[in-house]
């Protein structure tokens, strides 16, 4: 699929903002899309994960339902800059969710890191993004109920995904609940195990303590042939991941041995649309 670079019309972009807008405050209703296509409810919705705007592309042309867009996923996930997102933006039709996380590491953050991230919503809030992924931790590892409810009210009315931060609390049961009072639609999570695989018993377990009361996404090390078991096992509805294949990147520096292997380790990664189309239908014919 071609993209120009070319920004859309100043009209057609305000109406795609509207749209955005409308489908984060109603994402269960049906909205027509002003580039022609229809969304509405999906039994089984697959985000995927994307650190670059060819990614969000692919996603789409592969029948992603939603893109978490972020940086540096060899971190776990940072968030992306305004150039990125614009031009996401721009190209993707997918609803997309930006991951606010100032840096790598823990999730308890200094006042300044806090302040970033409330700095950092309220920016994106005005490009047309359709949600928010987050998470915040207190010392002891439980969700800082206080700080993320406050960012929880800034991103209003847009969605808000409580991010895998929820895997390092001490108790997943009061984790969610907590998640829950604060307003979050989502929980994504592997139920604090390695993978999704591994947690899967957990995962049904949090699947039916939430009863419904906020989605709970599965993600980490998701894999294709996994999909249709995790489905059965689970029951979630939700899923997360980023089918990232590796591409060696070129080794710029010729003749010097040492920034060339450090060059041969960077490499960068890529998504083919038939992997998230074959993923998707994996969850829908399960």
């Amino acid at each position: 699929m071609h993209h120009t670079t070319a920004n859309p019309p100043e009209g057609g972009r305000h109406r795609l903002i509207l749209f955005r807008i409308a489908r984060a405050v109603f994402p269960e209703q049906k909205i027509s899309n002003p580039r022609g296509s229809v969304t509405g409810k999906q039994e089984i919705v697959f985000e995927l994960c994307a650190e670059s705007v060819e990614a969000c592309v692919a996603g789409e042309a592969g029948g992603a339902d939603r893109i978490e867009l972020c940086t540096a996923l060899v971190e776990d996930g940072l968030t992306p800059s305004h150039g990125l997102v614009r031009v996401a933006l721009e190209r993707c039709n997918l609803p997309i969710h930006i991951l606010v996380r100032p840096r790598a590491g823990d999730f308890v953050y200094s006042e300044a890191e806090f302040v970033t991230m409330k700095e950092d919503i309220a920016h994106f809030k005005q490009m047309g993004v359709a949600g928010f992924v987050i998470g915040v931790l207190h010392a002891d590892g439980t969700v800082d109920r206080e700080r993320t409810r406050e960012l929880v009210e800034l991103a209003a009315p847009f969605e808000v995904t409580f991010h895998r931060a929820f895997d390092v609390t001490p108790s997943l049961e009061q984790a969610l609940e907590d998640v829950i009072a604060i307003g979050c639609k989502r929980v994504l999570t592997s139920a604090g195990a390695p993978d999704v695989v591994t947690g899967a018993p957990m995962l049904a377990t949090l699947v039916e303590q939430a009863a419904g009361r906020t989605e709970i996404a599965l993600g980490g090390g998701l894999r294709i042939e996994d999909a249709e078991w995790l489905v059965r096992v689970t029951k979630a509805r939700h899923y997360h991941g980023s089918l990232r294949q590796s591409e060696p990147a070129p080794v710029l520096a010729v003749g010097d041995e040492g920034m060339e292997a450090v060059a041969s380790r960077r490499g960068r990664s890529i998504v083919n649309p038939k992997d998230v189309q074959t993923m998707v239908a994996k969850l829908r014919n399960s």
